[in-house]
Parts: C-alpha cells; sequence; structure tokens
C-alpha cells in the first residue's frame, strides 16, 4: 500500500495535510481531568496553542468546559468569557482553531471570532440549536459518539458489540445532521472513547478503526491520557499512573490510530505524537 493510498479524507475548508493531522488541546478551565487550571488565563492559554503549534501541532481545539465524568455545567456567560478571547487570539496568530463546545452560541461566536471547526462531544444532541447554526455557518462539525452527560459515573456504558452499535448510532448521528443541513464533506466522526465506555470498549474500538472509517467520513481519534490507557499502564496493584504520565501511551495510540488512516489524533502533548504520526507516514511510504 503506497502513500497514495490511504485515504484520510479531506474536511471541506480545512487544510489538507499529506499525513495524519494533530490537534493540541487547550483547556481553558480549572477543572480539566488532565491539565485543569494549568491554562485557565487567557494570556496562558494563548501562549500554550502556539506552543502547541510550534511543537508539531496542525491545529488547536480550544474548550471552555470541562466533559470529564462529574464536572458541573459551566453558564454560557462563563464559558464565551473562557473560550472567545482565545480562540480570537489564536486565529488572529493565523492558526487553524477549533472550539470544543456542545453551546450553539459559543459555536457561533467562535466561529465569528475565527474558528474554523466546531467540535461537539455530543454530536449536536446537547443544543438543539447546534445543527442549524454549524449548518448556516457552512462550518465543518465534529460528531463524537455520546449517549448522554457523564454525571458521577460512566452513562449507559452496557454494549452487546461495542463496534457495532458504535458505528451504528454514529451512522444514524450523522444521517440526521446531514437532514439538518450540514454538509456531508463537512463532517468529522470520532467514537468518543472513555464516553460512556469501558476500559475494553475503548481498546475494541481502537482495534477497529476501518470500521469506523468506513462510515466514509474523516476519522477523529481523542484517546489522549485517557482513563483505558491508565487501566492499560496500572501497576501490579492495579493503580494507574497519573494522567501526565500517560504521553508516551497516547503517542502509541496516535501510531496506531495514523496507521489506521485515521484523519487526525486529538492530544494534550503534542510533540510525541508529532513525531509518531510522521513515522507512521514514513512507514506507509515504504510499503
Amino acid at each position: 500500500m503506497s502513500t497514495s493510498q490511504v485515504h484520510r479524507g479531506h474536511v471541506a475548508r480545512l487544510p489538507v495535510w499529506d499525513r495524519c493531522a494533530v490537534m493540541g488541546v487547550v483547556n481553558v478551565t480549572p477543572d480539566s481531568f488532565s491539565d485543569g487550571g494549568r491554562w485557565f488565563d487567557t494570556t496562558a492559554a494563548i501562549k500554550h496553542g502556539l506552543d502547541l503549534v510550534a511543537q508539531g501541532a496542525d491545529l488547536v481545539d480550544v474548550g471552555g468546559e470541562s466533559t470529564r465524568p462529574g464536572a458541573t455545567r459551566v453558564d454560557e456567560d462563563e464559558e464565551l468569557k473562557r473560550v472567545i478571547p482565545v480562540v480570537r487570539g489564536l486565529a488572529a496568530e493565523g492558526i487553524t482553531v477549533s472550539v470544543d463546545t456542545m453551546r450553539a452560541c459559543v459555536a457561533e461566536q467562535s466561529l465569528a471570532a475565527g474558528a474554523s471547526l466546531v467540535n461537539d462531544v455530543s454530536g449536536g444532541l446537547a443544543d438543539p440549536a447546534m445543527v442549524p447554526v454549524v449548518a448556516a455557518a457552512g462550518a465543518p462539525f465534529v460528531v463524537m459518539h455520546w449517549r448522554g452527560f457523564l454525571e458521577g459515573a460512566t452513562v449507559r456504558g452496557s454494549y452487546e458489540d461495542v463496534v457495532s452499535e458504535v458505528v451504528g448510532e454514529l451512522h444514524a448521528r450523522v444521517e440526521a445532521i446531514i437532514e439538518g443541513g450540514v454538509a456531508p464533506d463537512h463532517i468529522v466522526v470520532d467514537p468518543g472513547l472513555g464516553f460512556s465506555k469501558e476500559p475494553g470498549h475503548d481498546l475494541a474500538l481502537l482495534a477497529h478503526l476501518p470500521e469506523l472509517r468506513a462510515l466514509g467520513h474523516p476519522l477523529l481519534v481523542a484517546a489522549s491520557r485517557k482513563r483505558f490507557l491508565g487501566h492499560v499502564l496500572a501497576d501490579e496493584e492495579g493503580a494507574p499512573p497519573p494522567a501526565r504520565e500517560r504521553d508516551a501511551a497516547t503517542a502509541a495510540v496516535s501510531a496506531i490510530a495514523a496507521h489506521a488512516g485515521a484523519w487526525a489524533v486529538r492530544v494534550h502533548e503534542v510533540r510525541a505524537t508529532a513525531d509518531a504520526v510522521r513515522v507512521a507516514r514514513a512507514v506507509e511510504g515504504a510499503l
């Protein structure tokens, strides 16, 4: 298989990369599971986004609301206050910016401030106005597999066949979003690793990424520092390493995802993953 045969898909209105893209994460929150509070200040968040690009990120995902299990939702005004200045500052530097939000108002104002992509972990289910806003703006849209808010524990994480069920539910959601006016070539799909899923479910989905790619849309894989990696890396007593000690494992998943044809991987620590996706591309080119 030559590099030209690895078809990752192209997302309309976004740059074209000749390999799996790297999406760096900027959490403008005090309570993210892995780096909450480190980039809460606007100036620090913008600098962090610039640093991620210098380390190899192709685009930067800015979020102002933690989606970790049990997290309390912030109100709309607070999310806007956190996100919009950072989006504006990074876009002004020529960076391709994604906004990580479940609120249509935040998406709309972020797009107006220069964001290029809306990354909604609810796939447009949390806010009925989201799909109309994205459709009206003609913006690319990440549709994640989602079964509800993670309030205190994994929600509805029971599957008979996690791969077929996630693929089926994503297909149905994508069809609804297209009916809502979003162009098919603007849609990215995300299997939602860690959302209403146990570690075994996440690993099964990673083992079957071609089935997800068969949905016909570019694929985003967001495994960075997640619980299933802690489970894999747990010590003899079953204790997982802290989230920030899972970056090497994250880079390993990035290489796996890139080799399987993912369009992009979403990560907190960029440098190792930037190397991993470039190695994966070099290997593809040697086949």
